[in-house]
């Protein structure tokens, strides 16, 4: 009997670990990328609905759903135990990891860039800004027609009038 409170006390123990764990995961999102107050109220309600999940589910497998002192003191002390060693060392260095990831990102990025804007340009130069020249040449000289085509109207109205009166 002692020998299976050990080691469910053992258990739960390490279930506090992966919570706290868990609650780094969080953390290190939000130090690597700002984000605003909904988005964290969104990873608070998920890292409770998944430390609640991962409670009940070591619960049932483990203890058969039963409730005992020693499971919650367990999940305390894992959690603490996680907090106290190992947590500030993932932090950093994931952190560092993530954050030298991103700006490796935008290096590549910035490479990759240089070409596609010289492309950009010479596409502009070649078939753009010809196109745009072009096309508003096209759309002045048909404003242009259009408007010698109301003036030509206009006159043979007015001739229309002068015969039906003469």
């Amino acid at each position: 009997m002692a020998i299976n409170q050990a080691y469910l006390f053992l258990i739960f123990t390490l279930n506090g670990v992966l919570i706290g764990l868990l609650f780094d995961f969080f953390r290190i999102l939000r130090k690597t990328f700002k984000t605003g107050n909904i988005a964290t109220y969104i990873e608070d309600i998920v890292f409770w609905i998944l430390s609640g999940i991962s409670i009940i589910f070591f619960m049932y497998k483990f203890s058969n759903g039963s409730l005992r002192l020693f499971i919650f003191l367990g999940l305390c002390f894992g959690i603490i135990l996680y907090i106290l060693t190992l947590s500030n060392i993932i932090i950093k260095t994931s952190v560092k990891i993530i954050s030298g990831i991103i700006k490796l990102l935008h290096k590549i990025w910035s490479i990759i860039i240089i070409p596609l804007k010289f492309i950009y340009k010479v596409i502009d130069k070649i078939i753009i800004r010809p196109g745009y020249i072009f096309s508003s040449k096209i759309q002045n000289f048909a404003t242009k027609k259009l408007n010698k085509t109301k003036i030509t109207l206009k006159k043979i109205k007015k001739i229309e009038k002068f015969v039906k009166k003469s």
